[in-house]
């Protein structure tokens, strides 16, 4: 993979902002938001084309600076008959960092209030796709990180901003297979927007399949150009007709979805056997949050990092979860993977409050404790509650999620009009147009999930007594992670772990309390060197896991559905029947981010993941390898 390059935030003598790499500057020297709404609102006749709709979306090629964005948040907030939804997805190879970003955001201080916004959300320079929430949820801001050209966005694209740096000094965004790609994603009627009127750029859009027309330019500039998708295709994502849902489990998986569903409108029915949410595989004090590098960035990488970040961004708008951003020390097992984890972080490059490598010296510093190896410091990770998650996720939209506890679904029963959970007795407990399956390991005992491919591992930490510690034990104020993990106090408790299993054993077992204190020894010798196996107790949850270890997230598959012939999302499926399973260990960094995936399939609205990692979790995969 190549390193991303931050851009340089240079000027010109007049004060424009000027790109150094592209030779290029970032907008017109006449007035930037005047060209905005000039060029790429009016030429794509907003707001008149949002009004009244319940969704619209834009693209835009070249972030920059923000301004499009700003000046089209400015006129979508001040319409009053706005989309209830606006979703602008843009992408961007040479992101600015948010202090960057605040120096230029001075020159427009029209856009002061939504800029300050803007520049606090601003994720880590970190390659992928980073989604932002703003306006309680109601603009939805989807950047791609990375080569545009690289990267397939899966999105139904009602209005193009082509605004990348001008043709002869930024080829790639203007090529015919960009221009293909535009026309893919487009919705029926969708426009297009921009200064450029090059003729190869005319060419390559006309042979795309878009109508275009010249019209006057900003400023000095004499034309612009607009154009109009020729298709008349109907929408391959239409929204829902109903927002209704049920959602059976409400472990952090099921707690998660019924938010975002919430957050978005949707009329969640949550139905758990338990007496309280988060109290089965979600049920340990707490547990690590962190993202899982690689030197090649493989899927698992790019998932949990994604996960990470999406996981942090629900944390900070749920003061109720209990959740610690203390830090975690990922120490190497040997000089081999020591030397493999200093690898990855001189490959990916990513910022350094993401991910440093510290020598064992450093290590031994920012622990307090001496240590043999070195490893991956995490400064944003740490350490997360996940059943106060659940109980706050839950609680966010009480006239949107009504919860049943201690109600088992026996059985699932499709009809025209959707699903119905009955219970035993054969009593309806929730009908819906959609049902959502995330009770976790328990799913594949209703015959419509018998073909999860999971596995539930079995789980057991140990809770010790920090006043049992040492002081300097006790002391340890960050995640540690070597062959098992310890987690700071929390509550007068220190929880290390965990074990894994394949059995069904629900007690805890004093095998297991032995395991996880020798392999806590393994890094520090005399860890709890006074404390006895006998004297620990714990928690023992089962854990469903896939056998490529990612999430199952999606609609569910027709049974005779088996080819290699098609990508997992072009198989049929069971109208209204969707899954989130197969978390594993990782429930805390996959919720957030699965959740938001459902809802994007579920509304037909622009994944918040690039289409290869989209289609990597998605259930269909396994139905392409029955037909292997």
């Amino acid at each position: 993979m190549d390193k991303l390059q931050p851009a340089q935030l240079a000027f010109t003598a007049d004060g424009t902002p000027f790109s150094p790499v592209y030779g290029d500057v970032y907008h017109s020297a006449h007035g930037g938001p005047a060209q905005a709404r000039h060029v790429f609102l009016a030429g794509n006749d907003l707001p008149a084309r949002w009004q009244d709709r319940h969704r619209f979306v834009i693209l835009e090629t070249g972030f920059g600076l923000g301004l499009n964005f700003l000046a089209t948040w400015q006129a979508w907030r001040d319409d009053p008959r706005r989309c209830r939804r606006l979703h602008f997805v843009s992408s961007e190879k040479h992101p600015f960092t948010a202090a960057d970003l605040a120096i230029a955001h001075r020159a427009w201080p029209e856009f002061a209030a939504l800029a300050e916004e803007l520049q606090r959300r601003w994720p880590p320079l970190t390659p992928g796709m980073h989604r932002l929430y703003f306006a309680d949820e109601q603009l939805v801001l989807t950047l791609l990180f990375g080569d545009a050209a690289t990267q397939r966005i899966d999105a139904s694209v009602d209005a193009f901003y082509l605004d990348g740096f001008a043709p002869d000094k930024n080829p790639e965004l203007w090529t015919p297979e960009l221009c293909r790609g535009l026309a893919r994603i487009a919705a029926p009627g969708a426009t297009l927007a921009t200064w450029s009127v090059a003729g190869a750029t005319r060419a390559a859009l006309a042979e795309a399949g878009f109508d275009l027309e010249k019209r006057p330019g900003f400023a000095g500039k004499r034309q612009m150009l607009t154009g109009r998708l020729r298709s008349r295709r109907p929408e391959r994502h239409p929204p829902p007709a109903e927002r209704r849902a049920i959602v059976i489990g409400a472990g952090i998986a099921g707690s998660a979805t019924a938010h975002r569903l919430a957050a978005a409108g949707w009329q969640v029915s949550v139905l758990e056997q338990a007496a309280n949410a988060g109290c089965g595989a979600s049920s340990n004090l707490a547990g690590m949050l962190r993202p899982l590098p690689s030197a090649d960035d493989n899927r698992l990488s790019r998932l949990t990092r994604a996960g990470f970040l999406a996981a942090r961004a629900l944390l900070s708008t749920l003061p109720a979860a209990r959740w610690s951003a203390c830090g975690v020390l990922h120490l190497a097992r040997d000089a081999t993977h020591e030397a493999q984890q200093r690898r990855a972080v001189e490959q990916l490059g990513l910022p350094p409050d993401f991910l440093q490598f510290l020598d064992h010296e450093a290590a031994s510093q920012r622990l307090g404790q001496p240590v043999k190896t070195g490893g991956w410091w995490f400064p944003m990770a740490g350490w997360v509650s996940p059943p106060t998650v659940c109980r706050a996720a839950l609680a966010a939209f009480p006239e949107r999620i009504a919860c049943r506890f201690s109600t088992p679904v026996a059985r699932l029963e499709a009809k025209a009009s959707g699903w119905r959970a009955l219970a035993a007795d054969g009593s309806l407990l929730a009908e819906a147009p959609v049902l959502i399956m995330a009770s976790g390991a328990a799913a594949p005992r209703f015959p419509q999930f018998a073909w999860l491919p999971q596995r539930a591992a079995r789980g057991q930490v140990s809770h010790l007594p920090a006043s049992a510690l040492s002081a300097n034990f006790a002391a340890l104020d960050t995640v540690l992670f070597q062959y098992g993990y310890a987690l700071p106090e929390i509550d007068g408790v220190r929880l290390i772990g965990a074990s894994s299993a394949y059995d069904d054993e629900a007690g805890e077992r004093l095998a297991d309390h032995a395991d996880n204190l020798a392999r806590l020894r393994l890094t520090l010798p005399d860890f709890a060197a006074d404390i006895e196996p006998e004297t620990l107790t714990g928690r023992v949850g089962f854990r469903p896991m896939s056998p490529d270890r990612l999430p199952i997230v999606g609609p569910v598959p027709q049974p005779d559905a088996a080819t290699t012939r098609r990508r997992p999302g072009d198989l049929p499926t069971l109208p209204g029947l969707w899954c989130v399973q197969g978390f594993g260990a990782r429930g805390i960094v996959w919720s957030a981010l699965m959740a938001d995936l459902l809802l994007s399939r579920l509304e037909g609205e622009p994944l918040p993941l690039e289409s290869d990692l989209a289609d990597a979790v998605h259930p269909g995969r396994f139905m392409n390898r029955r037909g292997e």
